[in-house]
């Protein structure tokens, strides 16, 4: 069936059909929801980050910039800061 001819989805679909995912920047401290799914580089630079200069971590683990990201996930992106002399 062509796109143009799918009928509307009704206004009362589970939540869990309209979830987006929750995105906890460090600096400045803030969050923001995107809608998935999306590869980590892909969110990065929807927010216009650099991907080098961010990490971007799923609950505990770090996830590399070709893993897939989902509606129901909740990440955290913090800059990679480093520094010496």
């Amino acid at each position: 069936m062509p796109l143009t001819s799918r009928r509307p989805l009704p206004d009362d679909l589970p939540e869990a059909y309209d979830a987006t995912m929750q995105v906890q920047l460090s600096h400045p401290s803030r969050t923001v929801e995107i809608k998935g799914p999306k590869r980590a580089k892909d969110v990065l630079r929807e927010l216009n980050l650099v991907v080098e200069a961010h990490l971007v971590i799923r609950g505990d683990e770090l996830v590399t910039e070709d893993e897939m990201l989902a509606d129901q996930d909740h990440i955290e992106i913090r800059p990679v800061i480093s520094g010496g002399t």
